[in-house]
């Protein structure tokens, strides 16, 4: 083998926690699996040293909270989407408040804190019909944190209700919102999108959102849904657009990216399996220098997996998923409890402890 120098220097440079470039990301794409996730795991320890007190290498971090649904009424019939359904279908549906109450009582007596809230695009639900949602949640349930509505959301409240989106999230977090989710990020390049979900915000809209919530002081995470239709060209640059979001309004709290489930699916696309998926990750984690946190996605990927995760670049394994209704639909049924996150981490040598939306430790 012909020895590379720049390669060496590349190495170093990621060792020692600095930037790379679209480029450089593509050569280290290709380095062997095990050595690429030695480089991850030391971006890792860069990013938390300071942490939690100086701890934060020896700590995992996971949530308690609840997927809930409001409605599987969709109106952009994604090609990787086994979820929604049209309002003529039997089983299609809206959530009603009583619903809405049982499932966060449950969530918290299971000590959760939040609810992940996303829906369909539902064509005929009024601006009003969430505002009420939100403030009969925040009123009935303060300090339960409503972590809902993701920008292609957003996007289609702004269509159809003909309102600017500062608008509507202002109204919304006056409502009782607190933090938005990455959802519907799917990659962030237009030729993509097009062809997975045409009827979907596009790449600048979904960016768009996340930079007004970001100026009007809201959190939300990032995310992305590969191994269908793109290159890695693609996924480098959609993690590009998200580094340079982050420059920007330091507004993401945490990175999670997960491979298209296929099962019932209209999106004819070989899937790919774990070990693609810890080698994005791995990527994501370098090329992420300026997000603190990446989620291990154990949900798609398994228990044992969504633990190795832990040492390819992820710092936390996101929620044990109470319950969890889009990826199940598409054949992904796997589950978590708090007891599993804990021999999870405390096998690796490291400490679980559970946290809020905003990364603050809770025990």
């Amino acid at each position: 083998m012909i020895y590379d120098a720049s390669l060496d220097e590349l190495l170093q440079k990621v060792w020692d926690g600095q930037r790379i470039n679209a480029a450089e990301a593509l050569r280290l794409y290709k380095l062997p699996l095990e050595e690429l996730g030695a480089l991850a795991d030391r971006r890792r320890q860069l990013a938390k040293a300071k942490d939690f007190d100086g701890r934060g290498n020896e700590i995992v971090t996971y949530i308690v909270d609840r997927n809930v649904n409001y409605t599987n009424v969709c109106n952009v019939y994604c090609k990787f989407c086994a979820f929604y359904r049209v309002e003529k279908d039997d089983d299609s549906y809206v959530i009603t408040l009583d619903e809405i109450d049982k499932k966060i009582e449950e969530t918290i007596a299971c000590g959760g804190t939040q609810m992940l809230m996303q829906g369909g695009h539902h064509p005929k639900l009024t601006k009003q019909w969430y505002l009420d949602l939100l403030s009969h949640v925040k009123n009935k349930f303060p300090g339960f944190n409503i972590h809902g509505f993701s920008p292609s959301e957003f996007v289609h409240f702004r269509d159809v209700f003909n309102e600017p989106l500062e608008t509507i999230i202002k109204d919304f977090v006056k409502a009782g919102l607190g933090s938005i989710p990455g959802g519907g990020g799917e990659i962030l390049v237009d030729r993509v999108r097009q062809r997975v979900a045409p009827l979907k915000a596009m790449s600048d809209d979904w960016l768009e959102v996340m930079d007004v919530a970001h100026r009007l002081g809201l959190a939300s995470s990032a995310t992305m849904m590969f191994g269908h239709v793109e290159t890695i060209e693609d996924r480098i640059e959609h993690l590009e657009r998200l580094r340079v979001q982050q420059d920007k309004s330091r507004g993401f709290t945490a990175f999670i990216a997960w491979t298209f489930q296929a099962e019932h699916t209209k999106l004819r696309a070989p899937t790919v399996g774990a070990h693609e998926y810890l080698r994005t990750q791995a990527l994501s984690r370098i090329y992420l220098d300026n997000f603190k946190n990446v989620q291990s996605s154990w949900v798609t990927q398994g228990l044992e997996i969504g633990q190795v995760a832990l040492k390819y670049g992820a710092n936390d394994l996101g929620s044990i998923m109470l319950e969890e209704n889009v990826v199940s639909q598409a054949g992904a049924s796997f589950r978590m409890t708090v007891p599993d996150m804990h021999r999870l981490i405390k096998d690796l040598g490291l400490e679980p402890h559970q946290r809020d939306n905003w990364y603050r430790l809770l025990n």
